[in-house]
């Protein structure tokens, strides 16, 4: 499964895709850390005592997650619709990318479809290497470890990049198209 590094970069890549929808973009620095925190926030379940990859790696999960956003809209009246979604998605990367990854503890996979479903999935595709969580200081937990982020960093820079530039040119062109009174709006 991936590490936080990995998953944090899930929800930045979420976060700057969901610039180049249609709308507003969203990637205030306080909705970039929102979305990169809560794609990390899954694995909170590591340190409460219930089975990881269950109850917080699961459409329970997101749903959940949406209601939360859907109060703090109502509460705040700052969160639109888009921004909401873009926070569930990052939410539901953490997912996708421990669905995508290597898993080498029994169970396998994560309950995805709790609480509909007690079935575990996992893609078998083991895009992305296992983190070791036990003996944390060994040095052959600090190698695995090391190679595993080395990994998700060969794989989801280069997508966090491209999103990056995609996105600043976009909305590059975008403010140059704007007539010049709206710029501040």
């Amino acid at each position: 499964m991936p590490s936080p590094i990995g998953h944090a970069l899930g929800g930045l890549a979420v976060v700057w895709a969901a610039d180049l929808l249609p709308g507003r973009h969203v990637s205030s620095p306080r909705v970039t850390l929102a979305c990169v925190s809560l794609a990390a926030v899954p694995d909170v379940d590591l340190l409460l005592p219930i089975v990881h990859r269950t109850i917080t790696h699961s459409v329970g999960a997101v749903m959940a997650v949406g209601l939360l956003i859907i109060v703090a809209a109502a509460v705040t009246g700052e969160v639109t619709a888009k921004i909401g979604l873009t926070c569930v998605a990052a939410y539901a990367s953490h997912l996708l990318l421990d669905w995508m990854g290597a898993d080498r503890s029994v169970p396998r996979g994560v309950q995805l479809l709790w609480p509909y479903s007690s079935t575990w999935f996992i893609s078998g595709w083991d895009v992305f290497l296992g983190t070791e969580r036990r003996h944390f200081f060994r040095s052959l937990t600090l190698r695995q470890n090391l190679i595993t982020i080395i990994r998700e960093l060969a794989i989801l820079a280069p997508v966090v990049a491209a999103l990056w530039l995609v996105r600043v040119k976009a909305l590059t062109r975008f403010a140059a198209e704007m007539p010049r009174g709206d710029h501040a709006a």
